[in-house]
């Protein structure tokens, strides 16, 4: 799997691959087309009331694969290939228990605004029970941050630069809104703690010589429940004749179900459940670490996918009342 270039917007030969090999003579494995030219991928055994879910696709650069003593290296290896792997042992395991009526997802397009789970919500029916896999130190997640991102135009005057007094520059609007958004109060979450927020997409395409006419940028909140619709006021509040701020949505700070006799943890990250909206009871587990995830370091231990293995069992088993 890791020797698979799947960076986010060509991961369609990564579900093609998967959909060859994860087929196993009792189950059914289909391909659903998002519409973008990406692919989800559908396992069934039996009629599943329980699915497992992640992504195919990862973040670039893409980083071939390195197998040493305790860990698996390279891209995707902790998100969310090692995620997909887990669950697809731990299917199996759960087949030659004797069990059936699960199934694993697997989805495109999650790293770059969850296009595959947008379309499988929109096409196909959800179910009872869902446990997604990202990186959560194997930890079952009570509450996430939500999300929400801003393109910001600042408009300047061009001019000579040796005479600035001529002209505005654009940099000095985009520092000044900086500065302001930096003192902004944003209330502290008791569960999920600070607002926290990062500046992206930058671009002023300026000579050196001549004041910027333009500045675009995106800015990009985690957002709690105690900030999530203020951080919307905040920004509409910077707008002006000369900035203007356009919201392009996100996901709202989320809870999660958890099971009891398995550790719990908060987590700052999205993923694709608040997108998937059709199941009933929604979980989120992993091995890997998200301190890696991302990094030209991602790695996973070997350990880590074994524990994870036999929690989604357990998790399964629990939810699907086995013994």
């Amino acid at each position: 799997m890791l020797s698979i270039d799947s960076t986010s917007g060509c991961e369609r030969p990564m579900a093609e691959w998967l959909a060859l090999h994860l087929q196993t003579p009792d189950n059914t494995v289909e391909t659903l087309e998002v519409g973008d030219g990406t692919l989800n991928v559908r396992v069934s055994w039996g009629r599943p009331k329980l699915w497992f879910c992640s992504h195919c696709d990862t973040v670039p650069p893409y980083i071939p694969p390195t197998l040493k003593e305790d860990r698996i290296e390279g891209r995707g290896s902790c998100d969310a290939k090692g995620q997909v792997f887990s669950m697809f042992l731990a299917c199996k395991r759960l087949r030659a228990m004797g069990l059936t009526d699960f199934g694993l997802l697997v989805l495109a397009g999650e790293e770059t605004g969850s296009f595959g789970a947008k379309a499988y919500d929109r096409d196909c029916p959800g179910g009872d029970v869902l446990i997604v896999g990202e990186p959560t130190g194997n930890a079952m997640v009570t509450a996430s941050k939500g999300t929400q991102a801003f393109t910001v135009r600042i408009q300047g005057k061009p001019c000579h630069s040796g005479y600035p007094q001529w002209g505005e520059s654009a940099i000095d609007g985009f520092v000044n809104l900086v500065e302001r958004l930096r003192a902004t109060y944003f209330p502290p979450d008791p569960e999920l703690g600070e607002t926290t927020w990062n500046v992206g997409k930058l671009v002023s395409d300026n000579p050196q010589n001549i004041l910027s006419p333009e500045l675009t940028c995106r800015i990009y909140f985690r957002t709690t429940f105690a900030s999530h619709d203020f951080v919307k006021a905040v920004m509409e509040g910077f707008a002006s004749e000369k900035v203007s701020i356009e919201a392009h949505g996100g996901d709202t700070p989320m809870h999660y179900m958890t099971l009891e006799g398995f550790p719990q943890t908060t987590v700052a990250f999205g993923s694709d459940t608040p997108r998937l909206s059709k199941f009933a009871r929604r979980a989120l587990c992993g091995p890997g670490s998200i301190s890696v995830a991302h990094t030209a370091a991602e790695h996973i231990l070997l350990q880590d996918i074994e524990t994870a293995v036999e929690q989604y069992v357990r998790m399964a088993c629990t939810l699907l009342g086995a013994k």
